[in-house]
């Protein structure tokens, strides 16, 4: 099967980015032949210039295989929105969708995230050759799913007009696409509640919970916890709690330097703020630097993730919206408990008492602290809150929900 992998561009860090590549990294292992089809950015700068896409006359590059992310990509002439904020745009996709299809041939393709044309233009591209057929035109068959990484319209995060704006997104775009899709996927069954509420069919719904990567679920059972220790000069009597994801806002790792201000008398314990920077990255190190019991890395390797994750005794997340979080996913499977602000998809993915502990939201620093407390105070709690992680996350390899999800596609196929 042929199989195209849709977002507006690539990143090493970013989880929605993140699950639209490796949904063609296993596609290609399980023996499809699979692209990712993505903008001119990668992780907000361009890679590659108009003018290149333009000497190709077609407004894409296909690439055998994308030095930023080593997988066979077409880069699609595109621009960065003014608003919505934080979006790309494609070119022309309709004109793109329709010479890829005549060129390889288009036989299950899933867009990923919203607030951008990407979807609407592939629902619209859909719908058009559905039409065709009824109409008495020869069209090819296109199964199509549609992946959200929903994230409702919370006032305690967006301003009003942002708000609305995605509000207004959801009502019309949202309904066209469920139109169109065969499949939408949900990485919750919270997210699946919330589609069906907003005009999904019930029969729709597939359930595809994050995907833990299973190259890095090896990397982490072979990585030694001496390596990030040795690295950073963190002694082995210190416990480490580890926040792990981009310095930004939405992300709040400001709240986690706090709880380690709130619990800097605590001799055996170390925080680690490690990610690539972004908008929070001056304040986060403006106030870390007061205190000396939180290490600040930056972007870390994959096999210095690895390390630190198992050498974490709690991992901590205050995120203040979360779809899913694949990072979680990974300090589960390291066995380390997650202590989180239970926003969204985390309320799902980390059973409170069970995996890990939630707090009241992600400006709840005492709250945080006293979970923080309450880990390093009992040893066997955290070992059996780990063990218990590690036993949820080992479910949801993407091996596995890969293989799901393209049976599902193949028998949409053959059926049409």
């Amino acid at each position: 099967m042929k199989f195209f992998s849709v977002m507006y561009q690539t990143s090493n860090s970013k989880g929605q980015e993140l699950l639209a590549q490796r949904m063609v990294k296993w596609a290609l292992k399980l023996g499809h032949e699979a692209w990712l089809v993505t903008s001119i950015y990668h992780d907000g700068s361009p890679v590659i210039s108009e003018q290149e896409l333009l000497r190709t006359e077609r407004g894409f590059l296909v690439l055998e295989r994308d030095p930023w992310v080593g997988l066979p990509t077409i880069r699609v002439s595109s621009d960065k929105s003014v608003w919505p904020p934080r979006r790309i745009f494609f070119r022309d996709f309709q004109s793109v969708l329709r010479e890829l299809d005549e060129l390889i041939g288009v036989e299950f393709m899933v867009t990923h995230s919203t607030l951008w044309n990407g979807p609407e233009e592939a629902a619209r591209w859909i719908l058009w050759k559905r039409l065709v057929k009824i109409l008495g035109e020869e069209a090819r068959h296109t199964v199509y799913a549609h992946m959200s990484h929903f994230q409702p319209p919370d006032p305690l995060r967006y301003s009003v007009i942002e708000r609305a704006y995605r509000m207004a997104w959801n009502m019309t775009s949202m309904h066209a696409i469920f139109r169109a899709a065969h499949i939408v996927i949900c990485l919750t069954q919270m997210e699946a509640e919330d589609m069906v509420s907003m005009g999904a069919r019930p029969e729709q719904i597939h359930l595809f919970p994050g995907g833990l990567d299973d190259d890095f679920a090896e990397m982490i059972d072979k990585a030694s916890p001496a390596d990030f220790r040795e690295r950073y000069n963190i002694p082995d009597n210190k416990l480490i709690i580890a926040y792990l994801g981009t310095i930004e806002y939405r992300k709040n790792p400001l709240a986690v330097v706090r709880v380690a201000k709130k619990l800097k008398h605590l001799e055996d314990v170390v925080f680690v703020i490690a990610g690539r920077p972004g908008d929070q990255w001056n304040e986060v190190v403006a106030e870390a630097k007061k205190l000396s019991n939180v290490v600040i890395t930056g972007e870390l390797s994959e096999e210095m993730k690895a390390s630190l994750i198992k050498a974490s005794y709690a991992n901590i997340i205050m995120s203040r919206m979360e779809a899913f979080g694949l990072t979680q996913l990974e300090f589960m499977y390291g066995g380390v408990p997650v202590i989180t602000s239970a926003t969204y998809g985390q309320k799902w993915l980390v059973r409170n008492g069970v995996d890990g502990l939630h707090v009241a939201g992600p400006d709840d620093v005492e709250g945080a602290a006293a979970a923080v407390l309450k880990l390093v105070n009992n040893p066997d709690l955290k070992n059996e809150m780990g063990k218990n992680a590690r036993e949820r996350a080992s479910q949801f390899l993407f091996s596995k929900l890969m293989l799901d999800l393209l049976k599902k596609a193949e028998a949409l196929l053959s059926r049409s």
